[in-house]
């Protein structure tokens, strides 16, 4: 394959990921709403296109790290969209957070064009991104994965092929529900003991050497002890994810509830002014509390 990649999307996650491409040689593409995201992207060598139909149009890799269903299709087919200008054989890697609905609408659409789609998700977070340490969950054909494994090496650490075309966005969405029910219930049971006295450091440290020790939980508990919000995950997105999480599940007649108790917590947060934080403000409606 050729080395022209194009990537719909310099957010949290995009422009980390941008800039390991350009890292490992690709001749990169990159569109992002807002233009001055790519700037540090435009300086290192990226091309700025300003429709994503633009950056499609001479890549054989389109990369779109969106926010939701309703952004990747905006990119993809609304006015200027990418698949307006795919070539036949282009691989397109959609590593948004979307339900498995719109990945299969997607691909109709990629199919007429000639292009394979994959679903290719990602865990973990602004700085796996940065660092090249993704982890890419991906659905699809063995075929467009071969093609795109050299790009996808260059921003991870590690690729497991789930299965057929739908498979990488439904377990990312299981990925951030067990997540987002975790860093919910670490909000109430962090009040809980800044609450009741106890030694908030040797508390945690308990829960952190016991049974529910786990990365996420330390990392997460640091950010609520020291109040330190800067986003490495938006907090908004957590309260979609698990949105998406229970309308997925509920096709398979499970029915998420700690999804909904959850995604309650998410959505007071954001409505209290908290949406572009990180997700770990999820505990601040909790302290304040009566």
């Amino acid at each position: 394959m050729d080395k022209d990649v194009a990537i719909l999307g310099l957010g949290t996650m995009g422009g980390g990921m941008a800039a390991n491409l350009l890292k490992a040689g690709f001749s990169l593409t990159v569109y992002n709403r807002t233009p001055e995201k790519a700037q540090a992207l435009i300086d290192s060598g990226a091309r700025f296109a300003s429709t994503p139909a633009e950056a499609a149009a001479k890549a054989s890799v389109v990369i779109s790290m969106l926010a939701d269903d309703a952004a990747s299709r905006e990119v993809w087919m609304g006015q200027h969209g990418a698949l307006s200008t795919v070539r036949e054989g282009t691989i397109l890697v959609e590593s948004s957070t979307v339900s498995p609905a719109w990945i299969a609408e997607l691909a109709t659409v990629a199919t007429q064009k000639g292009a394979a789609l994959l679903d290719a998700p990602v865990t973990g977070s602004r700085m796996q991104a940065e660092g090249g340490q993704l982890s890419f969950l991906v659905g699809g054909d063995d075929v467009a994965l071969n093609a795109a494994t050299p790009v996808l090496k260059a921003m991870s650490k590690e690729i497991v092929h789930l299965g057929p075309l739908g498979s990488g966005a439904k377990m990312k969405l299981i990925n951030n529900f067990l997540c987002g029910v975790q860093v919910a219930s670490l909000a109430e049971g962090l009040t809980w003991i800044e609450r009741s006295g106890l030694d908030v450091e040797k508390a945690l440290a308990v829960l952190k050497a016991g049974a529910p020790g786990s990365p996420l939980l330390g990392a997460i508990s640091t950010r609520m002890t020291a109040h330190d919000y800067s986003v490495n995950f938006l907090l908004r997105l957590m309260a979609k994810d698990l949105l998406y999480a229970e309308e997925e599940a509920a096709h398979c007649n499970v029915d998420l509830k700690m999804a909904e108790a959850a995604r309650s917590l998410f959505e007071t947060a954001a409505a209290k002014g908290l949406a572009e934080k990180d997700m770990s403000a999820v505990i601040e409606p909790l302290r304040s509390s009566k």
